[in-house]
């Protein structure tokens, strides 16, 4: 029984770009989609029905957040995440990789999944507990990595093997490989030394996941059949997590070892494209991956979702992102627009009856003004957090939608060319 199925519908002629169809044990995702982050089981200020009224077709949870609060294990007894969180469609988990990076070597530099590297004073030593006075609160060794709780300071340990214990017990149904997510700042030995590790925990995730599934499948799935399966009996995909940083031969290197990797002809199901990149060169190393991953299974470009870089992503092979990005900004008061993004706090809005788009049909255009926003955000209610969230999603799933469209209708450039002239203007 196959976790999931990939159909692609269209392919664009001249790059990588193609339109499909992801079939989940919770239902069919259309491809390229964005992939709103619930962190900790929750997309923030949000319902799962808001979710789902703005288009939102699956949804992204956090393996590190859940196991430190409340527990995997909680969740399993609640019936797994789609119970728990009320969410009954596809949903995925990441698998703790970039919480390690950013609790370790990155911790106190301010560093994300999008970076300069003309800044010398970023350049990442050796990772160790201590560093430049700065506490590191995740270490680092090839069987897994230890590190302290940011709630509690208690210290736990994740091999690959746990991180896939974890994300079975929270029920998604499409989990990722552990995997060590590195800066483009760290220099190329300290590149070549995550990656073998990548590579190692990518194995050994697949053999636990295999040893898992095969459990599922000989102990409860004939007795039940698919539609009988409960967040703890259907099939869950695994994907593959391909690193290198900003070496094109790293790069390359990782995603014919990724793809190639199977245990007793189990190979991943689809991969997810990781790594915290540099903004000038992230198109290219998307593609130096998407030219060598299998075209029929699906790619997930993991933590990006600014306008320009999903049309990026797309033109490369990206299925689907994942990003805090919409929900953040927009609790700071940021509005995207067509014309580009707008700060509510801006005095020029104040006294602003008209909506943040006039041709926007979210609840947020149609019911409020931006004088409205501009108070609530002022007045520091909840409100303006959850307004805020609900245009950003529901513009950032339209555009992703809209990019689909294009790809189906042979005009993906052109409307690439008409939105960026105007958002970037």
């Amino acid at each position: 029984m196959n976790a999931i199925n990939f159909k692609i519908e269209k392919k664009l002629s001249g790059t990588l770009a193609r339109a499909g169809q992801l079939v989940t044990p919770h239902g069919v995702i259309l491809t390229p989609s964005f992939v709103p982050v619930g962190t900790k089981a929750t997309v923030k200020a949000m319902t799962p029905l808001q979710l789902k009224s703005l288009g939102a077709q699956v949804v992204l949870s956090n393996t590190y957040h859940l196991y430190l609060q409340p527990g995997d294990e909680l969740i399993k007894e609640a019936g797994g995440l789609h119970k728990f969180m009320n969410w009954d469609g596809p949903m995925m988990t990441d698998s703790g990789g970039f919480q390690v990076f950013s609790l370790g070597a990155a911790y106190g530099k301010e560093i994300s999944k999008l970076i300069s590297v003309t800044d010398p004073s970023l350049l990442i030593p050796e990772r160790s507990s201590v560093d430049d006075g700065i506490p590191r609160l995740a270490t680092i060794g090839n069987d897994g990595v230890s590190f302290r709780s940011h709630i509690d300071g208690s210290l736990h340990y994740i091999t690959p093997e746990k991180s896939i214990e974890i994300q079975h017990n929270l029920g998604a149904d499409i989990i990722f490989a552990f995997d060590e997510c590195t800066s483009p700042t760290e220099n190329l030995r300290y590149q070549e030394d995550a990656l073998s590790r990548t590579h190692s925990w990518a194995k050994r995730s697949l053999e636990e996941h295999k040893k898992r599934e095969d459990k599922k499948v000989s102990e409860v799935q004939p007795l039940i059949g698919f539609e009988g399966c409960t967040s703890e009996t259907f099939p869950q995909a695994l994907f593959g997590i391909v690193q290198g940083g900003r070496s094109e031969e790293l790069r390359k290197k990782s995603a014919e070892i990724i793809k190639d990797i199977n245990i007793d002809g189990k190979y991943f199901d689809g991969f997810g494209i990781g790594g915290s990149f540099a903004k000038e060169d992230m198109s290219t190393a998307v593609k130096w991956v998407n030219e060598i991953l299998p075209e029929d299974k699906p790619r997930h470009l993991l933590g990006i979702g600014e306008p320009e870089d999903l049309f990026m992503g797309v033109e490369n092979g990206v299925d689907l992102f994942d990003c805090v990005a919409a929900t953040r900004i927009a609790r700071n008061g940021t509005f995207y627009t067509k014309n580009g993004k707008i700060n509510i706090l801006n005095a020029k809005f104040v006294k602003d009856f008209t909506p943040i788009e006039s041709d926007c049909i979210c609840e947020t255009c149609t019911s409020y003004t931006r004088a409205y926003l501009s108070h609530l955000f002022r007045a520091k209610e909840m409100l303006g957090g959850t307004l805020a969230s609900i245009h950003n999603v529901y513009f950032i799933n339209k555009l992703v939608s809209d990019m689909r469209k294009s790809i189906l209708e042979d005009n993906f450039f052109e409307f690439k060319k008409e939105f960026l002239y105007k958002y970037e203007k």
